[in-house]
């Protein structure tokens, strides 16, 4: 029931950053959008992975839970990536500090640019015993790769 585990805790993961979106106010940065897609692509592939095992087919379980785990890892790499421009380990992109909100017209670019709300990668929203989002994310997700790699390593994946 690895598969299953992951699915749900990685639904979990992108609920929680919706929550903190829409319900708190918190407006994403690219990095923060791009660390979603390893769950959106990675919790269908676990719930399959799942279903496969429980109807006995374990090979391409595991070989579904093997991939899990790599988009999986790939997610917590991006998270670690994330975390260390929010310390300034390092530079971000150059499009996290708002090359990506120029307007796109010349119409209302006064409006547009009124409107426009620039979110920078490099400061951190929100901290909860010294880690962002992003830093938990990277731990999430390196637990959920784990869990993959574990459910594909399991005599029968579980």
């Amino acid at each position: 029931m690895a598969g299953l585990l992951i699915a749900v805790v990685a639904a979990l993961a992108v609920g929680g950053a919706l929550v903190f979106e829409h319900g708190f106010g918190y407006v994403p940065c690219m990095l923060c959008l791009w660390q979603r897609w390893p769950y959106y692509l990675g919790a269908p592939l676990a719930l399959f992975a799942a279903l496969l095992a429980a109807r006995g087919a374990t090979g391409p379980a595991r070989l579904l839970l093997v991939a899990v785990a790599i988009l999986l890892a790939g997610g917590a790499a991006l998270g670690v990536y994330h975390a260390g421009v929010e310390w300034s380990f390092w530079p971000g992109p150059t499009s996290c500090a708002g090359a990506n909100a120029a307007p796109t017209s010349a119409g209302g670019l006064l409006a547009q640019m009124q409107n426009t709300r620039i979110v920078p990668c490099d400061r951190a929203a929100w901290r909860l015993f010294g880690l962002s989002l992003a830093g938990y994310n990277a731990l999430v997700a390196a637990g959920l790769a784990g869990l993959a790699i574990a459910g594909a390593r399991s005599p029968r994946p579980f």
